[in-house]
């Protein structure tokens, strides 16, 4: 065995169903048994069609092949909702022989309902002679800003001027329901410091012409933390605008949220109200995010 064979790096995404007939086994894991009515899940199957499927697997996998590239490690990936489930792949590290490992959510925002819920899954098992240390959160990695602020600039200028000025920005990130702030959840906290250090390192933006928002509010009962997309843009045209240019950073990855909901509902939603609307890339094979990954990893494991 190599010196460092007994390291490893895990990252651990939230799974996407790899056909539109894994949608109701995908969709009981996503809620944990409890059963989502027959009209829900049909529109959630109309939406991964209307995609071509979620990349997210083949692009989580893109992502773990730069960070073996970067740190001559074993890099394994756990899905919380869909093969390669994260404890399976914790017992592969373990047939391996990985004793010391760290973990770390492709979802940088701390909260119960994301991150909270993969360290559930990976601690609910016992590992023994493996030792994994679990990242938090890295919302504000300095690497992680700069992937977000080359993706923005890859994308803000060219659309502003096909536009004839600078595009106003919104800022988005998965919202939660609320009572999850209210019990001390750090999560919009995290995301909204996020959207500021982003802009903070993008001054040709200018004052005052970025905002931020949540989207994809889930289809339960109870209330989701807003402002909404929708409303935003709402905000925007009223304010005698007829573009927006929208930038996920709550996402890594291109999936359902941003290549149906942003990509789709939000840019028809702009065109019913006599807007149109552009997008910054995500980060998938970002080779800068890959570059924060790194040095996560470097940092914890030694």
């Amino acid at each position: 065995m190599a010196a460092n064979d007994d390291k490893a790096v895990l990252l651990l995404a939230h799974g996407s169903p790899d056909s539109p007939a894994g949608i109701p086994e995908f969709l009981r894991n996503v809620t944990g048994g409890r059963p989502m009515p027959p009209a829900v899940v049909e529109e959630i199957r109309h939406r991964y069609e209307l995609i071509g499927g979620s990349p997210l697997h083949r692009i989580t996998e893109r992502q773990a092949q730069l960070l073996r590239d970067r740190l001559d490690l074993p890099v394994y990936v756990g899905m919380r909702n869909w093969p390669p489930y994260i404890p399976d792949t914790v017992g592969a590290m373990q047939s391996a022989g990985v004793v010391r490992a760290v973990s770390i959510c492709l979802a940088p925002h701390n909260s119960r309902t994301s991150v909270g819920l993969y360290r559930k899954a990976l601690f609910e098992r016992p590992h023994d002679g493996l030792e994994i240390a679990f990242v938090e959160s890295w919302h504000d990695h300095p690497l992680l800003v700069r992937a977000f602020v080359e993706r923005l600039r890859e994308a803000w200028p060219a659309a502003s001027s096909e536009y004839g000025r600078p595009l106003p920005l919104i800022f988005t990130a998965h919202s939660v329901p609320q009572r999850t702030v209210q019990e001390g959840d750090p999560y919009e906290q995290q995301t909204r410091h996020t959207a500021e250090l982003v802009a903070g390192s993008a001054p040709e933006l200018g004052p005052g012409n970025w905002s931020f928002a949540f989207q994809s509010q889930g289809m339960s009962g109870g209330p989701w933390l807003g402002p909404t997309v929708e409303d935003t843009i709402l905000e925007l045209k009223a304010a005698g605008h007829s573009g927006v240019f929208i930038q996920p950073i709550g996402f890594v990855s291109d999936h359902v949220e941003v290549l149906y909901d942003i990509d789709i509902a939000f840019r028809q939603f702009a065109a019913s109200h006599g807007m149109r609307l552009w997008r910054a890339g995500s980060l998938n094979d970002s080779p800068i995010f890959a570059d924060a990954l790194a040095d996560l990893a470097r940092s914890r494991l030694g």
